[in-house]
């Protein structure tokens, strides 16, 4: 990396810094999850936001948004919601006798996928291209969709009512699966304090970067180092899932690459030029843990998808 490389990469992760320190500002005490978001948003990767309704899913995606000066959408699955109302329809004009394509919201730079598992499979399937080839073919014609297009999908426990489990395919286009949590007793009281009048943290977040800065955030993402004995140590991880216990299918090497994407975002965070295992280590369960399929005695007997990459991660020997 020359001397021109390495003022790129130090401006784009100062950056990067700035974006997660002002979402942090609207999301409080959700640091660990604001940097995996920020390291899928850095290596081109979509994010799955797992968990019960209240705990700050939408405000993330929205506040991540807002410090973009980038096209937003949201998209409120529910279960009448079709195909169409995601990618668009064409719709005909009798008075000019032709038809007229209306986009819809995927086409975008940021899409909010809002309560992904509340539509119907048929609707959840009509995300797969766009979010893995960044087009989508309608009435037999592609259309091409942002290079910067990002999906947020938020989604809900699959015990709730009215849900539709999200389809292998689909979860393995997801870089990163993360999980906000609850959090304590004072930082939920701070939140009350500033939320007693009739302003909302987000109402506060302007936007930072432009759509110019993102792309130099991810080519310089591209530019950071990462050794082979650690490509290596990403391998292992991933193909140990297809010899796990209980493990019906395991990561392919797609997990691979939004692990290792994904850890270079990460060190561009932390304002370095190379990767650190512990970057691998901080993102392995959410990079890879929601792409294995568990076989179902395993599952019912209380095997879960993170407690196979916990061992995993026990297992795999950390190069020196």
């Amino acid at each position: 990396m020359n001397e021109q490389q390495l003022s790129e990469v130090r401006i784009a992760g100062s950056q990067l810094a700035q974006i997660g320190q002002l979402v942090g500002q609207a999301v409080r005490a959700q640091q660990p999850a604001i940097r995996m978001l920020l390291g899928a948003f850095a290596s081109g990767g979509h994010v799955l936001l797992d968990d019960v309704p209240g705990t700050g899913k939408t405000t993330l995606a929205k506040a991540l948004a807002q410090c973009v000066d980038a096209r937003f959408q949201r998209a409120q699955f529910t279960p009448d919601l079709l195909p169409a109302d995601i990618l668009g329809v064409s719709v005909y004009s009798q008075r000019d006798q032709s038809f007229t394509f209306h986009e819809g919201p995927v086409f975008t730079d940021v899409l909010l996928a809002d309560e992904i598992n509340r539509a119907s499979p048929r609707t959840q399937s009509a995300l797969l291209e766009a979010m893995a080839e960044r087009q989508v073919s309608i009435d037999g014609e592609r259309r091409a969709l942002s290079d910067l297009f990002f999906v947020i999908a938020t989604q809900n426990p699959a015990e709730f009512q009215g849900t539709y489990p999200l389809p292998e395919s689909q979860m393995d286009r997801f870089a990163l699966r993360l999980s906000l949590g609850f959090i304590s007793a004072d930082e939920e009281v701070q939140i009350l304090n500033e939320q007693a009048g009739h302003a909302h943290p987000l109402d506060a977040i302007s936007a930072i970067a432009s759509i110019a800065d993102v792309r130099r955030i991810r080519a310089a993402t591209a530019c950071i180092g990462i050794s082979d004995e650690l490509k290596r140590y990403i391998v292992d991880l991933v193909g140990a899932t297809r010899a796990a216990d209980g493990v019906v299918h395991g990561a392919s090497p797609r997990a691979s690459l939004a692990v290792m994407k994904a850890a270079q975002a990460l060190a561009l965070y932390d304002g370095l030029n190379f990767v650190l295992p512990d970057h691998i280590q901080e993102l392995a369960i959410a990079a890879i843990a929601h792409r294995l399929v568990l076989d179902p005695q395993a599952r019912h007997g209380g095997l879960t998808d993170a407690s196979v990459m916990h061992d995993i991660l026990e297992r795999i020997a950390v190069p020196a």
